[in-house]
């Protein structure tokens, strides 16, 4: 089991991941609890279990919750917060290194 706290920024809505693997049928379970509208209603449409490669191994954009932001989401490409659900879907995996990552501006 990984847990991932996304902190998006200037919206203040914070993401907790929860993502446990099931190595039996390589897919990965996600709790996301999210203080954004949109990432619960992605969440609650698509469910909370997934194939975990064709999840984390997709193409930037490609995923299933990708396509889903992308019809249903407000225009703000700069959200961090889906990406921050694959990172700890992968590590959860064993498909990447749960390795911290930020943005962080420079004056």
């Amino acid at each position: 089991m990984k847990k991932l706290l996304i902190d998006p920024g200037v919206c203040g809505f914070r993401t907790l991941v929860t993502a446990v693997y099931n190595e039996d049928e390589d897919e990965v379970t996600l709790r996301v609890d999210s203080g954004c509208k949109h990432v619960r209603e992605m969440m609650d449409t698509l469910g909370d279990t997934f194939d975990s490669f064709a999840l984390c191994l997709s193409r930037p954009g490609q995923n299933e919750l990708y396509q889903f932001a992308a019809e249903h989401f407000p225009p703000h490409a700069a959200c961090p917060v889906i990406a921050g659900i694959v990172k700890c879907a992968e590590a959860a995996s064993g498909l990447a290194l749960p390795r911290d990552a930020s943005f962080t501006f420079q004056e």
